[in-house]
């Protein structure tokens, strides 16, 4: 025990690689449209309840936390949509060069910001 041995490189000094990223990004999204499908879900009840309790649904919605929860839910629907396109990609034998998953990650990325804001573009501008 006398040599010391090198430490593993940990999270501090280790550069995570894009696809890793963006697989546990997936991931993470994939378990926010979860939770976000039970709010969904509460949302349709109060639609059912009644004009009373949906006007409550309404008002908790329109707030500001309220939207910005929307826009996260929205966001990461759009990612997961785009990243999930790129895996049936992949199933196919297609694009797994390691330059097409990083230009494939790019886009997914870009395509899932674009998707956003037109979403919200359209549902503040009409």
């Amino acid at each position: 025990m006398g040599k010391a041995r090198p430490l593993s490189p940990h999270l501090q000094i280790y550069r995570l690689p894009l696809p890793a990223i963006l697989s546990i990004t997936h991931r993470m999204t994939g378990i926010i449209l979860s939770t976000g499908t039970i709010l969904l879900a509460a949302w349709m009840v109060a639609l059912a309840q009644g004009p009373e309790t949906f006007a409550l649904a309404m008002m908790v919605i329109g707030h500001p936390l309220g939207q910005l929860v929307l826009f996260g839910y929205s966001a990461a629907l759009f990612y997961h949509m785009c990243n999930g396109i790129r895996h049936l990609n992949w199933d196919r034998g297609a694009g797994m060069e390691i330059a097409q998953v990083y230009r494939s990650g790019k886009m997914t990325i870009a395509a899932a910001l674009i998707l956003t804001a037109l979403l919200w573009a359209v549902v503040y501008l009409a």
